[in-house]
C-alpha cells in the first residue's frame, strides 16, 4: 500500500497573468508579472511534463484534477487519485490550437490552415466561444500519429477537447506544452470542487500540489457538444447555454439535439464525462423540488408544507437544509416555521442565489457547505425551469438527488 502523498497547496494570482490576443491561436507563452506565482507555474508545469504525477488547478468552471493527456501512468493516477471508473473518459485541455496540432495531431507542418484538424462544423462556435467552457468532439488521430493515451480516449474514436479561460489553467498548459486531461478535482461521486478547499477535503494526500487560484467563476463543469453526428447534440450542459450554441452555431446547429438518455447499459461506451455513473452527490440525502409549470393553485409555501406531510418520516427529526432559489427565496421565518411545526426539525435555509447565473455559480459550493461543514442529513433543494443556465443546474441537481424527484 502506497504511503500517503504530502500535498502542497500554492496561491496563484491570476491577474498577474497576461495573454496576447493571440496567444489561444499560435501558442504564444503569458507574460507572468508576479514571481511567486511563476514559480508556483513552473513547478506545477514540471510535474505535468516531467512526471507521472497530478496537479490540481482552478479553471472558470470548477477545479481540475490534471495529468499529461498523453502519459499512460499520469492519466491512470487521475483515476486512482479520484476512485474514478477508467471508462468513464476524460477531456484533453490545450492551451492553444497550435498545441492541439502539435502535440495530439502530431503535426509540426508550419503554415495552412490553422483549424485543419477541426470540423467545419465548429468553427462558428470556437471563433466566438474559445477560450472559454465549450468543450467539442474531435476524431483521434490516425494509428500512425497516435499520441494520446487510451485511457484519456476510453479506447473510443473520439476526444473530447477544450481552451479553458481560467489565465492560471491557460499557463499551465502552455507553460508545460503538454495537452493535460482534467476531471474535476474531487472524489468521484461527490459535487465538483469551486474552491481550493474543496480540493484539499477530498484529494489530501493522494495528490501533490494544489493550485490554488480563488473561486471558479462559472461554477458547473463545460458544455460539451458533438458536431460529428447528424444532427449536432448538446451531450452535456454547461457553461455555456444550449441557447448560446443555437445563436452563436450558426445554420448547422440549429437542429442541435439535447442528450437526454436517463440510462446507460453496464457495457455501454459514452462519449463524455458525467454521461454514466452517479455524479454530484452530498453523503446527505438529496430531494430535488422540480418546479410545476402550473403553480396557480397553491403558494410555494403551502406546496413546501405539502411535500413535508408526504415524506414526513424520511425528514422527521432529521438536520436538515434547504436551498431556495426564486419562490422561496424570501420566505426564511415561514420555511423554518413549516419545518419543525411539520416535521419536528430545525431546517437551515440558504438562498442559492437571485439569477441563473448566481444559482449555477454557487450550486456545488453550497451542497458542500451544508454536507461537509453543517453535516446535515437531508438537503432539500429548490429546483429552477430547465432553460439558459437552468438546463446545466437541474442535470447537475438531479444526478446529485437520484430518484428523489419531487413535483412541486
Amino acid at each position: 500500500m502506497s504511503l500517503p502523498l504530502k500535498t502542497e497547496i500554492l496561491k496563484i494570482d491570476g491577474n498577474c497573468i497576461k495573454f496576447s490576443d493571440r496567444a489561444h491561436l499560435d501558442g504564444s507563452l503569458p507574460e507572468i508579472s508576479d514571481a511567486e506565482s511563476r514559480q508556483a507555474l513552473l513547478k506545477a508545469a514540471s510535474i505535468i511534463r516531467d512526471t507521472d504525477e497530478t496537479v490540481a488547478f482552478p479553471t472558470e468552471t470548477v477545479y481540475g484534477l490534471g495529468g499529461s493527456s498523453l502519459n499512460d501512468n499520469s492519466v491512470l493516477n487521475i483515476y486512482k487519485a479520484k476512485n474514478r471508473p477508467s471508462d468513464n473518459p476524460l477531456i484533453s485541455h490545450v492551451s492553444s490550437i497550435d498545441q492541439l496540432n502539435r502535440k495530439i495531431y502530431n503535426d509540426n507542418e508550419q503554415g495552412g490552415e490553422l483549424l485543419r484538424h477541426i470540423p467545419q462544423i465548429y468553427h462558428p462556435l470556437i471563433e466566438k466561444l474559445w477560450p472559454g467552457p465549450l468543450t467539442i468532439l474531435l476524431p483521434v488521430p490516425n494509428s500512425d500519429k497516435k499520441t494520446l493515451s487510451k485511457f484519456t480516449t476510453g479506447e473510443q474514436p473520439t476526444f473530447a477537447v477544450r481552451i479553458p479561460a481560467n489565465p492560471i489553467a491557460r499557463a499551465l498548459i502552455a507553460l508545460s506544452d503538454t495537452p493535460i486531461a482534467a476531471p474535476s478535482a474531487n472524489a468521484s461521486t461527490r459535487p465538483s470542487p469551486t474552491l481550493a478547499s474543496h480540493v484539499y477535503h477530498d484529494l489530501k494526500g493522494k495528490i501533490p500540489l494544489i493550485l490554488d487560484g480563488g473561486a471558479c467563476k462559472v461554477g458547473v463543469e463545460s458544455t460539451v457538444v458533438d458536431g460529428l453526428c447528424d444532427p449536432p447534440a448538446l451531450l452535456r450542459p454547461g457553461g455555456f447555454t444550449y441557447e448560446d450554441i443555437l445563436n452563436l452555431g450558426g445554420k448547422s446547429w440549429e437542429s442541435c439535439r439535447v442528450e437526454n438518455k436517463k440510462a446507460i447499459n453496464a457495457g455501454e461506451k459514452v462519449r463524455t464525462p458525467g454521461m454514466k455513473y452517479k455524479h454530484y452527490a452530498p453523503s446527505a440525502k438529496v430531494f430535488l423540488l422540480i418546479p410545476n409549470p402550473d403553480k396557480s393553485q397553491h403558494s410555494p409555501l403551502k406546496r413546501l408544507s405539502q411535500f413535508l406531510t408526504t415524506h414526513k418520516e424520511a425528514l422527521d427529526q432529521k438536520k436538515i437544509a434547504i436551498l431556495t432559489t426564486f419562490d422561496l427565496r424570501d420566505s426564511q421565518i415561514e420555511i423554518e416555521n413549516e419545518f419543525n411545526s411539520t416535521v419536528n426539525a430545525n431546517a437551515l435555509v440558504l438562498n442559492l442565489g437571485h439569477s441563473g447565473e448566481e444559482i449555477q455559480a454557487n450550486l456545488f459550493a453550497l451542497l458542500r457547505k451544508v454536507d461537509e461543514d453543517e453535516k446535515v442529513d437531508v438537503i432539500v433543494v429548490e429546483g429552477i425551469p430547465e432553460d439558459a443556465e437552468g438546463l446545466a443546474v437541474m442535470n447537475r441537481l438531479r444526478k446529485a438527488s437520484g430518484d428523489n424527484l419531487v413535483a412541486f
